[in-house]
């Protein structure tokens, strides 16, 4: 795809961060930054009349924020292309139509509210699900901290289609930012919850080890052929994804991770990885979906 990198403006400080971190991205892909605000149709959720100078209020306090975000974003990444869109309706819906024609989209880690949880539960967690490409959560450490701009980009591999799409996502992010990947895979996800109460002796955990490491080179092998810039580290744990996935985000500039992955149910598309590394990564999060078709 080669849409506008797409990023929410709400004024808050953790919009400015994905502004920052979005310029950057459109620059280095030699893309537009499209900045978007979008201002719900209040009459639409209360029976009291609400003024319109109220609502003109509304849209006027947009069009700032979205006039701050085009200086902020030429100051960090000067020569990128930027447009703003001042917009009716419900943010997250609006940024879901919008997905279908945009390289990726962009969200700070929470609004002017200050609830992580309601902006998680809501903007970002809807954009994950049913967004048409990558959705990258910005988040710092601490949170409204400035996101690192250097370290590896570690990437889940699960041998899903939706490993798959973020496998060539991260790939693709390490070799435009020149730094390492680092390819995570946790071997439990493929063992039934079951097994982990058996006692040793009726479990190879070595054979399945073995498996997860064979499954995590194959993987890797065809991209590592497509990008013979980017250094590779292959790490296979027993422990939970999510955590593994903490662990090595420490120091990272990026993890990624698909948009679901063995169990396939839409429902509990963020209930454990992704949703975890969502509300408590030390860096950016990208969540990817596969392609149609894939």
């Amino acid at each position: 795809m080669t849409g506008p990198v797409l990023v929410g403006v709400d004024g808050s400080l953790s919009a400015e961060n994905a502004v920052r971190w979005a310029a950057r991205t459109a620059l280095v892909r030699r893309l537009q930054l499209r900045l978007v605000h979008a201002v719900p149709r209040i009459t639409a959720y209360t029976p009291v009349t609400v003024p319109r100078s109220f609502e003109e209020a509304l849209k006027d306090q947009g069009r700032q924020w979205l006039e701050q975000g085009a200086v902020l974003a030429r100051q960090e990444a000067p020569g990128v292309e930027v447009a703003t869109d001042l917009l009716d309706g419900v943010p997250a819906a609006v940024l879901v139509d919008l997905s279908r024609s945009a390289r990726m989209v962009v969200l700070g880690s929470r609004g002017l509210g200050g609830f992580t949880g309601l902006l998680v539960g809501s903007v970002a967690v809807t954009l994950a699900a049913h967004g048409h490409c990558p959705v990258v959560v910005v988040r710092g450490d601490p949170l409204d901290a400035p996101p690192p701009e250097t370290g590896p980009v570690v990437v889940g591999v699960d041998g899903t289609a939706a490993s798959e799409a973020a496998v060539a996502f991260a790939f693709d992010e390490a070799s435009r930012w020149d730094t390492p990947l680092v390819a995570v895979h946790s071997w439990n996800d493929a063992v039934s919850d079951a097994l982990w109460g058996l006692a040793a002796v009726f479990v190879d955990w070595e054979a399945i080890e073995a498996d997860g490491q064979q499954l995590l080179a194959q993987r890797l092998a065809g991209w590592q052929e497509q990008y013979p810039d980017v250094s590779v580290r292959q790490v296979v744990t027993r422990g939970a994804a999510a955590r593994a996935l903490l662990d090595q985000a420490g120091g990272a500039r990026l993890v990624v991770v698909g948009s679901r992955g063995r169990g396939g149910v839409r429902g509990m598309l963020l209930g454990s990885t992704s949703q975890a590394l969502l509300h408590h990564a030390p860096c950016p999060v990208a969540v990817v979906r596969p392609q149609p078709g894939r």
